[in-house]
């Protein structure tokens, strides 16, 4: 590179610096116009980028510069009063000037747009703007000032008032300053600058490459080290591998960034949007000094940008009615990010009007989206995390801001593609939370190590709850089957199981044919906050790994997250916890009616295909139960059954479950329930509603079935939904909530219903 090109380089590199700063400066200028200090600053690094291009020869820039440099001349020497207009103009200058260094950096030189619209605009508002009422400031001789703090995040960002605008006054040209003095502030900052120098990012990410092959070289090592007995090396591999961490924890330190790098264009993006939703906005930050790693920081930049967009367009309400709701008419966004058990959290709050949850229900069904039974069935959690479904909205109209259905789907899966989940929160009245849990770096991950059909496969830590080792004697006993489902009860909750060899492809079944010879393991992992359990063959150890990613070939492949080299130089393939969760049909299992479940069967003919609970009544009666209004299939011994007033009850999980003998229901004739009477243990189809819960005693479940269901005549008075044929049977369908009015059978234990629902599903 010449001596001229290095020039243009350092050039670019601090316009942009001074390009990104003005655009917060701006913002928090037209908060506080009697700020002298922010509009000197803004001034010198316009009148600098000014002086720079002339001196380079790019005129096109120069002439930019020049009509923004004379009206923020004005603004500094008291001729003008900052407006919005103005800072609406001196934004879009700092745009145009972007835009110009872009080309520069493309071509070396900067084209041959002159901008005519953009210097009239700024030529007419220093020659007609808002004179100034405050005489101009002359230099005289004044008490020494104290240096002024820095600036905050900027207070509150109102759209333009016209009525505020003073009569034009036309002001005579100001002579052309020379290049100021540095002051005591600016001869600090340069002492700082001293301490630090630019490093290009491709060099970082190449340190970072090698650190990554040091850390896999110092792996062989040790695992080398493990089988020798010369103490001398043993004590270098460990004095080796000391150094190693220490220069990884260094080098990651570079690639560190603060989250206010992301931050920083919010203010600019909030003040464009206020105005042009007509709306008032303040926005607050809170932990800007939190920091993530680069390649997370570049990940969330875009769902963050989306989520701020939508604070202010959807849960910001206008000023006429928040003040009408007895709030102040200007709203507040908060940007929260801190650390939390390895992770960072960012939080997105408006104190706007809340998301109603029964409107976002009544949107997904006019959309399709949802069963009118589903509906029904989502709690209110549930129905705002509508708002993730792909092609969901709800504006009213499309906009140039929102109202595409094309967005928070997208944030989602950005967000949980680098491991991260995302939440909503809202309240009616009071406003709306978005919470971001991602981690710090992508790159060396602490992993647990295991093996599985024979491979080897790392598991990220950050999904890791513990570890389960069951022996050979009481596996098959303590892990049950559920749905067809295998299931392991722990400390009174089920855990979903999923083998890692069945969910691979490679073991045809969840046992493999030597389970009943060796110990079962059992890694309880996280994903999108429900719990499971992999089993694996063997646990070896937890390891500092380097994160490869997987090649274009493979991505399409959502059981692996990249890969890693291992200390004997083989490759290990990293699992993707939530890619495995979903391939074992764990997240469809645990979610409590989701929008994604089977819907129940509707009170007529239907076409889509049910999931259903078959069982018996009596020797030839077959009945079905849609598989929603399930929460637990339970068998109780005869002897547990006892009286509470005029109901059968059992005990049951710290409080009472109320039995309806289904067959009496039914068929009253029929007399006692010979079922009850004659069998050791009793089935029982556990139905909740309400936070409250009840027993249904059937003969016998016989299968849960997923089919094309018609349903006929509706039948006995509602209790039925109507008569199918199912598996070549005539099978009526039953409605248990129905039964439970029909009955008059009080639900009992609200306490359990959250445990229920949890593994209800």
């Amino acid at each position: 590179m010449s001596e001229s090109e290095e020039i243009v380089a350092e050039f670019l590199v601090e316009s942009r610096e001074g390009l990104d700063q003005l655009d917060r400066d701006l913002v928090a200028l037209e908060q506080n116009p009697s700020d002298q200090e922010l509009l000197k600053r803004i001034f010198r690094c316009i009148h600098t980028i000014k002086g720079t291009c002339g001196f380079l020869a790019f005129g096109k820039l120069e002439s930019v510069t020049h009509v923004g440099e004379s009206l923020l001349s004005d603004l500094r020497d008291g001729l003008k009063t900052l407006s919005p207009e103005i800072t609406s103009a001196l934004l879009a200058l700092v745009d145009a000037v972007r835009t110009i260094l872009e080309r520069i950096e493309a071509t070396g030189q900067d084209g041959d747009e002159e901008y005519p619209d953009l210097i009239a605009r700024l030529t007419k508002l220093r020659e007609t703007g808002t004179a100034s009422l405050i005489a101009p400031l002359v230099k005289k001789k004044r008490a020494p000032k104290k240096l002024a703090p820095p600036v905050t995040d900027p207070s509150p960002i109102h759209p333009p008032k016209p009525e505020a605008l003073a009569a034009p006054v036309r002001v005579p040209e100001p002579p052309v300053d020379s290049p100021p003095r540095a002051s005591s502030d600016e001869s600090r900052s340069l002492q700082t600058a001293d301490s630090n120098i630019r490093v290009d990012v491709s060099l970082l990410d190449k340190l970072m490459n090698l650190v990554g092959e040091l850390v896999l070289a110092r792996n062989q090592i040790l695992q080398f080290a493990a089988t020798q007995d010369d103490p001398g090396f043993v004590a270098t591999s460990q004095r080796l591998n000391l150094i190693t961490t220490e220069l990884q924890e260094g080098v990651m330190k570079t690639r560190m960034q603060p989250i206010g790098n992301v931050w920083s264009k919010f203010p600019r993006v909030v003040r464009d949007l206020a105005i042009a939703c007509e709306k008032q906005a303040r926005l607050d930050m809170e932990g800007q000094e939190t920091e993530l790693d680069k390649t997370i920081i570049e990940a969330i930049k875009d769902p963050l940008t989306h989520i701020v967009r939508n604070s202010v367009d959807h849960g910001l309400e206008r000023p006429a009615d928040r003040i009408a709701r007895g709030k102040p008419a200007e709203g507040r966004l908060l940007l929260r990010a801190y650390h939390e058990s390895g992770q960072v959290n960012i939080e997105i709050s408006d104190d706007g009007g809340g998301i109603d949850p029964e409107r976002l229900r009544q949107k997904a069904l006019t959309r399709g989206l949802i069963t009118p039974d589903q509906a029904s069935r989502l709690s209110d959690h549930e129905a705002l995390n509508l708002v993730f479904l792909p092609g969901f909205s709800t504006a009213e109209k499309v906009t140039n801001v929102s109202g595409r259905g094309v967005g928070m789907d997208v944030v989602k899966t950005n967000i949980e593609r680098i491991g991260g989940t995302v939440d909503i929160q809202s309240a009616m009245g009071e406003g709306t939370t978005l919470k971001i849990r991602i981690p710090l770096t992508l790159a060396i991950i602490p992993a647990l190590i295991v093996t599985s059909g024979g491979d080897r496969y790392a598991i990220p830590q950050v999904s890791l709850l513990e570890l389960v080792r069951l022996e050979p004697e009481t596996a098959r006993q303590e892990v049950e089957m559920v749905h067809e489902a295998p299931v392991y009860r722990l400390r009174g909750k089920l855990l979903p199981l999923v083998h890692l060899n069945h969910a691979l492809g490679t073991q045809s079944g969840f046992w493999p044919e030597s389970a009943s010879e060796s110990a079962v393991n059992i890694i309880v992992l996280q994903a999108e906050e429900q719990a499971f359990g992999l089993v694996v063959e063997s646990i070896n150890d937890t390891e500092e790994i380097v994160v490869k990613p997987l090649g274009n070939q493979l991505k399409g492949l959502t059981s692996y997250a990249g890969a890693t080299i291992m200390g004997d130089g083989r490759v290990a393939l990293i699992l993707d916890v939530l890619g495995l969760a979903t391939r074992g049909k764990v997240l469809a299992k645990a979610r409590d009616r989701s929008p994604g479940d089977a819907p129940a069967v509707p009170s007529e003919a239907v076409g889509d295909r049910q999931m259903l609970l078959l069982f018996r009544l009596g020797a030839n009666r077959q009945m079905a139960i849609p598989l929603s209004q399930v929460s637990r299939l339970e068998e109780f011994p005869r002897t547990t059954i006892e009286r509470a007033g005029d109901l059968e009850v059992v005990q049951y999980r710290g409080g009472l479950l109320p039995l309806i003998r289904l067959t009496q229901v039914m068929d009253p004739a029929a007399g006692p329930d010979a079922t009850a009477a004659g069998a050791e243990m009793i089935q029982v189809v556990v139905y909740t509603a309400g936070g409250r819960h009840a027993g249904l005693i059937v003969e016998k479940i016989t299968d849960i079935i997923e089919e094309v269901v018609t349903v006929h005549h509706r039948a006995n008075g509602g209790m039925i939904f109507g008569t199918a044929v199912i598996q070549e049977r005539v099978t009526d369908l039953v409605d248990v909530g129905a039964v439970v009015r029909r009955t008059g059978t009080e639900l009992f234990n609200e306490s359990s219903a959250t445990e229920l629902a949890e593994v209800g599903a």
